[in-house]
């Protein structure tokens, strides 16, 4: 954040110095520059003293090397020349973890695309204590996705990715807690693999779908199955069940523009029929 207030001060002390240097020159001239000079460097001195911190900002301050404290959110005073500070980002950040080559557990490669997103919750050990906590973070980050994946199947990469987002998530989060750094996440964008690999999967997939469809139809033939065989018993219960089917299919035939003709014998006609061909050879014999 632009520290505007210090720019204020500098130059409403250089507006005072100026008339203060005015009035000097008149009662004595010779000592003009010497209060300019001086009023200058209490001015930069004054300026250089004011801080400013954001909401999401925390300042680090050293005295001479040594650690002082924590200071901000807002206004806050150092000693010039004495007091250095580093201005920490507290605000969750993003590391892209691009296209990184792992072998699953059954030995396949694949290409990893992730993303990071961590914290800082103590800027003091995120200063002190690591030389470049982003850097830092991103190579743990590369070490757990390659540690944790290679123990995995390929079949767990693609059906358990929350798992193992989780998994990687908790071995940075305890390794890199010490330092003051906080994991809110760790999210799979992308998983690469090789073109024969993606196709061979894609015709196992095929078959799969066709071996579903083929247990479903099977299935659906065999309660067909039992349904008209209870039908059938249904029907052979009752004599005249029968006729008024056929009966109600001729009447469903009947609106249809077809030039068939149909020819409805009753079935006890056809009964007797049967039953009277069946005795001649009785008789003969």
């Amino acid at each position: 954040m632009i520290n505007y207030i210090s720019g204020v001060v500098f130059v409403a002390l250089g507006v005072v110095g100026l008339a203060c240097s005015f009035v000097v020159s008149r009662i004595a001239p010779p000592l003009t520059p010497f209060f300019a000079l001086a009023w200058l460097l209490a001015d930069v001195a004054a300026a250089a003293s004011i801080q400013l911190a954001a909401e999401w900002e925390r300042a680090v301050v050293f005295r001479l090397g040594q650690y002082r404290g924590l200071k901000g959110p807002g206004l806050f005073l150092i000693i010039p020349l004495v007091d250095q500070v580093r201005i920490m980002d507290t605000r969750v950040q993003a590391i892209n973890i691009a296209r990184q080559s792992v072998i699953t557990k059954d030995n396949v490669p694949v290409t990893i695309d992730g993303v990071l997103f961590f914290q800082v919750v103590d800027p003091a050990a995120a200063l002190i204590k690591v030389q470049n906590y982003s850097s830092t973070i991103f190579q743990f980050a590369k070490t757990a996705l390659r540690d944790v994946i290679g123990q995995m199947t390929l079949d767990q990469l693609m059906a358990e990715r929350e798992k193992i987002e989780g998994a990687i998530q908790e071995a940075v989060a305890r390794d890199t807690k010490a330092w003051g750094l906080s994991v809110v996440g760790l999210r799979i964008e992308d998983i690469s693999m090789p073109d024969e690999l993606m196709k061979m999967m894609s015709r196992q997939a095929s078959a799969e779908r066709e071996k579903r469809a083929t247990i479903t139809k099977a299935e659906g033939d065999k309660e067909a199955a039992i349904d008209l065989a209870a039908a059938a018993q249904t029907m052979a219960a009752s004599p005249g069940a029968m006729q008024l089917r056929t009966l109600q299919t001729i009447d469903g035939l009947g609106p249809t523009a077809s030039n068939t003709v149909v020819f409805a014998v009753p079935l006890d006609v056809m009964e007797a029929v049967r039953a009277i061909r069946d005795a001649l050879p009785a008789k003969k014999a």
